[in-house]
């Protein structure tokens, strides 16, 4: 497949570029000194790619060192095209191949292409001679044809575009004759045309010029300074001649030396010494004859005086390194009779005419030297000989046609012809080099040889690791398998020395997968986790099989990209939060802190509150959250009466996208204050209504009393209590045990104790400071209600005569109800033996461990000896204040909702003191009231049980609850009674509408 384009180089330009595409090759040809930016071909045609994929899938070019810079591609168009100058003779010198070497990498998937750019060269050079102006030296008795060689021109560019032919400018003595030595070189012979006549011309210039075979011809020039040198051309000349017969023709002397240079053209003519013959006439010299020899023939000539010479006519050419010396025979013959004759010997010697030029041993010379080779290191030697002589066979040497590179590498020693390495050889560089040496004689004849010397490879390169191209950084969720990096393994030597191995040195996550020629894949082998290792610094270790091996090493760094893939962690499962009640709000509570191991916006963490209800209420309205910090303050004031604990949700949530979160539990427990006072259930200690309690007469010291019932909403030792008297009508008749609150006699009664005492009782709690209670307390010492005094004195003043009439004419309706519906039960309940039961359902039994044993224990029991019987009334007209239980985190603190129990094994001779809820809002009923509706059920419990048993225990608890404005009154009543038999309690309730 060929493509041609169109390109200018000064004027126009014609290049062509050729493709060839086999298994990922292309091959691509250019011409040198083409624009910037001409396109040498479109990768992507050529090689059917999507050109929109391209840049998705990074395709670049990768080049070796040579061809560095030299090319680019176009990844919108994939048009392949010059980036800088290319110049065939600096990039390949005189190689007749000049090729650049391309890889075009495309990944996702990893592919290779092999991409060739030959240069072609273009006439660029011209011919240039090694010198400008050169001087010959010719004899004038060079005859004819007689040849000279000259210094061959030098063209830096190869094939055709070199040195083709020389021309000589005409002149009329010399022409020019191109020649081609063995090696390919091109070089001018000038010819003798006409011969030479130094006394005619001594000195000449001729020009000769070197024609490229280029388009369009270039051409360089030469001066060439001829000088003719003089010939001993001009024999000697004999004067004396004998015409007597009587003598035999004699030479003047024995041997004739005759000096005749080898350059002497055939048919030259050297005069000979004419013999003497004393006689004259016939008798005298007639002939000569001249002995058979190679080189010469004998022509007889005459004087004009009539004497007769021979004349020695060269017939073959002579060579003095042939035969540098010649022995002739010359015989002279006179006409006499007998013939008279006389010899001489002529001797020729053949001088030398420089007509051979230096003659190197070999054509060709090579050589074989290590690239780690030391400096001055003999090289070889080349040599020359010359046939000529003195001058003309001097022959010295000298580098021709040689580039800068080598002349910096190389010398050589002009007389020995010895080269030497004069710089550092590299093989990586250049791996071969030709050096044209040139021997010249003293006269200028020269010839050429050429030197071939190869460079062998020493391991002397480490393999160099390129990343060429990595995912960075690189995502942690990326799955085992995924490449996340391209490496490049080179190394400059060659045959095994290049030869490389790869491999990680530590144990990472990742591995090298052998790919393309000399690429690796750097891929995953197993899952990341950037919160473990946040990167990585791999390193890649390449090793030649050279000997010794060489080895290489280079760190690549690879930083493990965040994904999103851990949630914010509590540092604690739980949180809890002790805070004093009626805090401020704002109050500090705790800190929440969770870390997200994640990176920046996956790792930062904000705190907010789940939606939730605390006491039916939202849990914002309690708590808040600082986003931020975690800091979780209070929003209002706590109050340890309403509820002890809660819980809420606090969750953290990262800026991920998407988010992750976590949630932890934050338990606040609010501590109690001591901010209640001690309530007491019994006996009401305020109202108007008062409690009056019968004390046999013959009670003894020990007996007991009464029990005093108070409750502390507090808890811990803030509802720890502890009972006093602090006022008695009589200071050493009674006592109360500081703990439960029990009231005893501390001796016996007497007759003269007041019938009716009045006791104080204060109650304490333990908190810091304490809070106290009072109450007041009744006693009557009589045996039967008979004895009792007037209680008028102690009811308080009616506050609403109207109130009372209702409620009479009320009461007096439903009373009759009542008493036939509460004779029929307690009768069917008495028939039979019962186990005593719970007073309320749902009453919890107080552990005895609980309370100290320097504290009140508030079951409300006592112990009561059975000889003393006394029944105990609660006056009519108590006006309480409403009042309740509050419930208490501690498991062994009593429940609001609960009320006390003793095991049922403590019935007997035990009593138990009931209470319930007793409120009045409004309205007080008088005292008259209350007293008349006690009496009738004391008399239907006695007239109940009297008749089965006399020793009756119980006790009577009333209340009386009014809402207002309606009117609407409920009445309760709680009654316990004991004997022997059983235990007799229960309940009912009078609702009125006044």
């Amino acid at each position: 497949m060929e493509k041609i384009h169109c390109g200018f180089y000064g004027s126009i330009l014609f290049f062509i570029i050729l493709l060839h595409f086999t298994n990922g090759e292309l091959d691509y040809s250019i011409q040198e000194e083409v624009k910037h930016g001409s396109i040498i071909g479109n990768v992507v045609k050529d090689l059917g790619i999507d050109v929109g994929r391209m840049i998705a899938r990074k395709a670049r070019i990768q080049t070796e060192r040579n061809s560095r810079g030299y090319c680019e591609m176009n990844l919108r168009t994939g048009d392949l095209t010059v980036a800088k100058r290319i110049d065939r003779e600096e990039l390949c010198g005189e190689k007749a191949s000049c090729v650049l070497k391309f890889d075009l990498l495309l990944e996702s998937p990893l592919e290779l292409h092999r991409i060739s750019l030959k240069i072609d060269d273009i006439n660029d050079n011209i011919p240039l001679f090694p010198k400008d102006t050169i001087k010959l030296e010719i004899t004038e008795s060079a005859d004819k044809g007689a040849r000279y060689r000259v210094n061959a021109a030098h063209d830096a560019d190869i094939g055709q575009n070199g040195v083709q032919s020389y021309i000589l400018r005409e002149n009329k003595h010399f022409i020019s004759n191109t020649q081609t030595t063995s090696a390919g070189i091109k070089y001018a012979e000038l010819v003798l045309n006409q011969e030479l006549d130094r006394e005619e011309q001594q000195d000449m210039k001729l020009l000769l010029t070197a024609l490229d075979g280029g388009s369009p011809q270039r051409s360089g020039t030469l001066t060439i300074d001829v000088t003719v040198l003089d010939a001993n051309d001009n024999a000697p000349v004999f004067s004396q001649i004998q015409d007597i017969n009587d003598n035999a023709p004699t030479f003047p002397t024995d041997i004739i030396k005759l000096e005749i240079r080898e350059s002497a053209g055939k048919g030259a003519r050297y005069r000979v010494d004419a013999a003497h013959d004393e006689d004259i006439g016939q008798n005298g010299v007639q002939s000569y004859t001249l002995q058979r020899n190679d080189n010469f023939v004998l022509n007889l000539q005459t004087t004009s005086a009539g004497s007769k010479y021979g004349e020695l006519i060269l017939d073959k050419e002579l060579d003095r390194e042939e035969q540098q010396d010649i022995k002739l025979f010359l015989t002279a013959l006179d006409g006499g009779s007998p013939q008279r004759s006389g010899t001489v010997v002529i001797h020729v010697t053949v001088l030398d005419a420089n007509d051979n030029a230096p003659v190197f041993s070999q054509a060709v010379y090579e050589a074989s030297l290590p690239e780690n080779a030391a400096l001055k290191t003999l090289v070889m030697t080349v040599s020359a000989t010359d046939e000529d002589e003195g001058v003309n066979g001097d022959v010295t040497y000298g580098l021709s046609r040689v580039s800068d590179k080598t002349r910096k590498l190389f010398t050589l020693d002009r007389l020995t012809g010895e080269i030497f390495v004069a710089g550092d050889i590299d093989f990586e560089e250049g791996s071969k080099y030709e050096i044209f040496v040139q021997a010249k004689d003293g006269y200028g004849l020269s010839s050429d040889t050429k030197v071939i010397i190869s460079i062998t490879d020493v391991n002397d390169n480490t393999p160099v690791i390129s990343l060429k191209s990595s995912t960075n950084p690189v995502p942690e969720n990326v799955s085992p398998g995924t490449e996340v990096g391209l490496i490049n393994v080179q190394d400059r030597d060659s045959e095994k020395n290049r030869k490389v191995r790869c491999s990680l040195q530590q144990h990472v996550p990742f591995k090298l997968i052998p790919s393309i020629k000399n690429y690796y894949s750097l891929v995953t082998t197993e899952k990341l986790d950037r919160e473990l290792v946040s990167e990585y610094n791999i390193t890649i270790s390449a090793t030649d099989e050279g000997s010794p091996p060489l080895t290489s090493v280079k760190v690549v760094h690879i930083s493990i990209a965040d994904v999103n893939d851990n949630p914010p962690v509590f540092e604690e499962q739980t949180y809890s939060s002790y805070v004093p009640e009626k805090n401020k709000p704002g109050h500090s509570l705790c800190s929440v802190k969770a870390h997200d191991p994640d990176w920046r916006q996956n790792g930062t963490v904000i705190y907010s509150l789940l939606p939730g209800e605390v006491n039916g209420a939202p849990v914002s309205s309690y708590l808040s959250v600082n986003g931020d910090t975690g800091l979780v303050q209070s929003v209002r004031s706590f109050d340890y009466e309403q509820f002890r604990s809660f819980k809420v949700h606090v969750m953290a949530r990262d800026n991920g996208s998407p988010p992750l979160s976590s949630n932890v539990t934050v338990s606040v427990f609010i501590t109690d204050l001591n901010d209640n006072t001690p309530q007491i259930l019994y006996p009401a200690p305020e109202g108007n209504s008062f409690m009056t309690e019968l004390v046999p007469k013959a009670a003894q010291g020990g007996s007991l009393v009464s029990k005093v019932i108070a409750v502390d909403g507090d808890s811990g030792q803030n509802a720890w209590l502890s009972y006093q008297i602090i006022k008695s009508t009589d200071p050493g008749l009674f006592k109360i045990d500081l703990h439960s609150g029990e009231i005893r006699t501390q001796r016996d009664i007497s007759d003269s104790d007041n019938m009716k005492q009045n006791i104080v009782v204060a109650v304490k709690d333990n908190g810091q400071p304490s809070l106290s209670a009072t109450c007041s307390m009744f006693l009557l010492i009589s045996d039967n209600l008979a004895e009792v005094p007037e209680l008028k004195d102690m009811a308080y003043e009616d506050s609403s005569s109207k109130l009372t009439s209702y409620l009479i004419i009320a009461l007096v309706s439903v009373s009759t109800f009542f008493l036939t519906f509460i004779i029929i039960i307690l009768g069917l309940r008495f028939c039979r033996r019962r186990k005593p039961r719970l007073l309320f359902d749902g009453a919890v039994a107080i552990p005895s461990s609980y309370l100290p044993p320097n504290y009140a224990d508030v079951d409300g029991t006592g112990t009561l000896r059975s000889t003393y019987n006394y029944d105990a009334y609660l006056t009519t007209g108590s006006r309480t204040s409403d009042f309740k239980f509050l419930t208490s985190y501690n498991d062994n603190t009593l429940p609001a909702d609960q009320t006390l129990r003793k095991n049922p094994t403590d019935f007997g001779e035990n009593y138990f003191w009931y209470f319930s809820k007793i409120s009045l809002n409004l309205n007080t009923p008088t005292s008259s009231l209350h007293f008349f509706l006690f009496s009738l059920f004391r008399v239907v419990m006695h007239l109940h049980i009297g008749h089965r048993h006399r020793e009756i225990y119980g006790q009577i608890v009333a209340s009386v609850s009014n809402s207002n404005p309606n009117n609407i009154y409920l009445f309760t009543i709680h009654y316990s009674f004991t004997n022997q038999i059983g235990v007799l309690k229960g309940w009912f309730f009078l609702i009125c509408f006044i």
